[in-house]
């Protein structure tokens, strides 16, 4: 069982008040992690020693920011399956995948550690007798706000960005994966300065806290509901929010495809990680011509996946994070189900202890219904029969959110008309997950705002001055 502190001003175990919160495998319901709820002053405390830390790092040469943000990469490689277990222990993901999570964030912080040193301004034609240079700098204090979901993944890259700038760091992981964060923090702040990386734990409340206080920026990664709280107190204090925020995203299947390879991406995209991706497909539409076949081979797919604990290397299919996410997701199924929905497969609460949910796959979906309509985040396959390539992606692009989409079409045609009128982030022709390394686009609608991954992160970490230098008078 993991016993988390908290790490305030270079303190571990500091700003530990009375009250304590306890995970637990949802899996099995056994405790998996305890840990303490920060305190209003320890968030204010972690703020202040940010503040105070901040003009060091700051004036710490790039390449050695860089080379330490290299030490940490290596720290956390070594201990990557110590850090694999605990994510797949507190919240369920298969272990397989917790050890892909883990090793996409040591290539982010080394990616970051390469990028930071590199990140430039330029210079300005003006005068020719002075010199007019864009430089950027760091912001100062980032509030770090990070997700259960992929925890190790999501935190690395967003910490590396900000850390390698010359900012300093509060971060705060989820209050689901406390265990997995406070593993990661050990890692990184023994290759930093006091003071430049804090860990506060706790629920959303202490996330509210920290995101009033007067920080700078304040990344975030997580649900819209959160993401427009934080917009709003950024508002009130003037700190820049950067937010990844929930979505929506549709899948469009055309006719001209093999309906087995169309299942075998909608499995995947709909089942990764039960379904607790912020790219997940929530909703599908498929052309009549196709919708027979695919549906058909789209179940046989749902009843192959097994489902098990994460920590079984045969597991595909893991428990959802907690009952509550399970409340959720059923809750939709069964609202869908009212509103005239059909199971095709499973839809059932299953018997014993944890927190699974099986591979569902629902026909005769409508617009109006919430699985059509908001994040569901759990291993559901809503479907929607149309009549044409047009109708797809005019109910596709009908969302309030505007994260991510997956076209699957044989027609050029097709895929450039799609991208080109989605109204999302990220477009993916013929693929739901994959794209080269460094891609970062912006979310659009309540999916967020700003690049939260690639080189532009780097941007959004920094503040861009404006340095005019003239010669002084030859009299002088």
């Amino acid at each position: 069982m993991y016993t988390v502190q908290q790490l305030i001003a270079g303190a571990w175990g500091a700003g530990s008040g009375p009250d304590q919160f306890v995970v637990h495998d949802p899996a099995d319901d056994t405790p998996v992690s305890t840990a303490p709820t920060a305190m209003a002053d320890a968030v204010a405390a972690a703020v202040k020693g940010a503040r105070t830390a901040a003009p060091g790092w700051a004036g710490t040469p790039a390449a050695e920011r860089a080379a330490a943000l290299h030490r940490a990469a290596d720290a956390v490689e070594a201990a990557a399956e110590e850090l694999a277990q605990a994510e797949t222990a507190e919240m369920g993901r298969p272990i397989g995948a917790a050890r892909g999570g883990v090793a996409a964030g040591v290539a982010t912080l080394r990616q970051y550690a390469e990028l930071g040193p590199l990140h430039r301004g330029r210079s300005l034609l003006g005068d020719p007798d002075a010199i007019d240079v864009m430089v950027p700098q760091p912001r100062g204090v980032v509030a770090v706000l990070t997700p259960w979901n992929d925890p190790v993944a999501v935190s690395c890259g967003l910490l590396g960005a900000a850390l390698v700038t010359g900012n300093t760091v509060v971060y705060k992981p989820s209050e689901r994966t406390p265990g997995t964060g406070w593993l990661l923090a050990r890692l990184l702040d023994e290759h930093l300065p006091p003071g430049v990386l804090s860990l506060l734990t706790g629920d959303g409340q202490v996330g509210a806290a920290l995101a009033a206080e007067e920080v700078d920026l304040v990344a975030h990664v997580g649900s819209t509901a959160t993401g427009r709280s934080i917009a709003a107190a950024c508002a009130r204090t003037c700190a820049k929010p950067l937010l990844e925020n929930g979505g929506s995203d549709p899948l469009i299947v055309d006719s001209d495809v093999d309906p087995h390879w169309a299942a075998e991406q909608a499995a995947l995209g709909a089942f990764a990680n039960s379904g607790q991706l912020c790219v997940a497909v929530e909703r599908i539409y498929v052309l009549r011509d196709l919708a027979s076949r695919f549906l058909t081979a789209l179940v046989e797919r749902a009843d192959a996946l097994r489902m098990g604990p994460g920590r079984d290397p045969l597991t595909e299919l893991g428990p959802l994070v907690d009952r509550r996410q399970r409340d959720h997701v059923h809750g939709q199924v069964r609202a869908a189900v009212a509103d005239g929905a059909r199971v095709l497969i499973g839809g059932e609460l299953p018997d014993g202890p944890g927190a699974f949910y099986p591979a569902t796959v629902l026909a005769d979906c409508a617009d109006g219904m919430a699985v059509m309509r908001e994040e569901t985040f759990g291993p559901v396959a809503p479907v929607m029969v149309v009549e044409s390539f047009d109708e797809a992606v005019s109910r596709a692009a009908s969302s309030r959110y505007g994260l991510a989409a997956t076209v699957l079409t044989g027609s050029m045609s097709r895929a450039q008309r799609a991208w080109r009128e989605l109204p999302v982030g990220t477009v993916k022709i013929n693929a739901v997950f994959g794209g080269a390394p460094g891609g970062a686009a912006q979310p659009r609608r309540g999916s967020g705002d700003g690049f939260g991954y690639g080189p532009e992160l780097l941007d959004e970490m920094t503040v861009t001055k404006v340095v005019h230098l003239n010669a002084p008078p030859a009299s002088w």
